[in-house]
């Protein structure tokens, strides 16, 4: 494991199956890492719902905070919890375990820098051979992969019910590493705990002594996070423009600029830059930040630039580096997770959002879906369903200007509206500028 700083934040999601106990990790680490204010401390010791297992606290009241989750027992919102320790700060995100959240689930792992996948040791017939994990497991593992999640930690949860069994736990660590051979999953953490006794949370257990790996908590404080951004910093520059700024006044007076955010790549005052889909070539005249005048901003940064020629620029163009070899395409083949529950309809038109551009799009093709059973892909499908796991091929009627996925997630990635609802009914990640 890297070397981290003391000031890098670390954005996480817990993913697996309902009833994992991702909630209940959650809780346990905020709890044992003193992170808890005396209210929150007081909601998990004061209700009719705090006394679980030995007495244990409710420790999934912290982040199921809606009613509807608490009553059933499921959590249905993504909830967000900040904690730091000496060593680190954090970002936890409890996401959904039910299929029927599927687009929760994505929606918090679409910025995590790291991914908890808990497996329940309970849940599984171990006189399987070989055997067999949770289908939400496999989906999760198959999300978290082509949503280029940095690193996954397969945490095997309740393993004081299974009386901390090392050859269990040996085989759920045999069968998840045939789902990395199959999803092409290079490396992963594993770590036997109990979230409800907080075994392997914080520190290692006198309960396992045959695991001598780090805690829970330690592997997370070591991982390299994605949260500067820096690796974009050396990328040619790309500047989607999300409003014009006019200043109203006098000619003389008259100022004109276009805002948004860099999403690679550096901009800096003088540098030649140029225009799509106008293709016309222009200099940078001033840069102002949050704070005012600035000359020069990196990737992630809010600006607003102004232009040395007058220009047509307007929202959905961007500005690129002259060293940014990006040209506009109207066909894109992408990896979409289908997230409606009225399943897609190739006869008919959706918006495809992709940074600060929104197109009319048409699916042209369904060249295969995943298979969650199997972790294999399977053709001849005339439609996609809820939860499904496809790539298409997308016409566009206008073009954008776009990445893979695996090169830039802000710029690769995209949702499709439904033209009539308005209801966001897939999220996509760009795999090639053409079919």
């Amino acid at each position: 494991m890297s070397q981290t700083t003391t000031d890098s934040v670390l954005r996480l999601i817990t993913a697996g199956s309902v009833d994992d106990g991702k909630s209940t990790l959650i809780g346990r680490i905020l709890y044992d890492s003193h992170a808890l204010l005396a209210d929150q401390l007081a909601q998990i010791s004061n209700t009719n719902q705090a006394s679980t297992i030995d007495n244990e606290p409710n420790f999934a009241l912290l982040t199921d905070g809606l009613t509807a989750e608490r009553e059933q027992g499921i959590t249905i919102d993504v909830a967000y919890r900040y904690f730091s320790t000496n060593d680190r700060k954090f970002i936890l995100a409890d996401t959904p375990g039910h299929e029927q959240y599927t687009r929760n689930m994505v929606t918090g792992a679409s910025t995590a820098d790291a991914a908890i996948i808990l497996i329940d040791a309970t849940r599984l017939d171990f006189s399987q051979e070989p055997l067999e994990l949770l289908l939400q497991t496999k989906r999760h593992s198959a999300l978290l992969q082509l949503l280029g999640c940095p690193h996954l930690i397969i945490a095997v949860n309740k393993l004081d019910l299974i009386d901390y069994s090392q050859e269990k736990f040996n085989q759920i660590v045999e069968a998840y590493k045939k789902i990395m051979q199959t999803l092409g999953i290079e490396q992963v953490y594993f770590v036997p705990i109990s979230a409800l006794k907080g075994d392997n949370i914080i520190s290692s257990s006198e309960n396992t002594p045959w695991y001598t790996g780090p805690s829970l908590l330690q592997i997370l404080t070591s991982l390299d996070s994605t949260a500067t951004l820096s690796d974009y910093d050396n990328l040619p520059l790309h500047l989607p423009v999300q409003k014009v700024i006019r200043q109203d006044g006098s000619t003389a007076e008259d100022f004109r600029g276009y805002q948004g955010r860099v999403e690679q790549g550096t901009i800096s005052t003088n540098q030649e830059v140029r225009i799509l889909p106008n293709e016309q070539k222009t200099s940078i005249k001033e840069i102002y930040g949050v704070n005012g005048l600035i000359d020069s901003a990196s990737t992630g940064n809010n600006v607003t630039v102004v232009l040395n020629d007058d220009i047509d620029v307007s929202r959905g163009d961007a500005i690129l580096s002259l060293d940014n070899p990006n040209t506009e395409t109207k066909k894109i083949k992408a990896t979409i997770c289908w997230l409606d529950t009225q399943a897609l309809n190739p006869a008919r038109k959706y918006w495809l959002k992709q940074t600060t551009t929104t197109v009319p799009v048409k699916i042209k093709n369904i060249n295969s879906i995943l298979d969650i059973n199997t972790l294999t892909s399977h053709t001849q499908h005339d439609k996609i369903n809820m939860n499904d796991i496809a790539e298409v091929d997308i016409l566009l009627q206008q073009p954008i200007v776009a990445n893979h996925y695996s090169q830039n997630r802000a710029t690769g990635s995209f949702i499709l509206i439904d033209e009539t609802s308005n209801q966001t009914v897939a999220a996509g990640m760009i795999n090639a500028l053409d079919f």
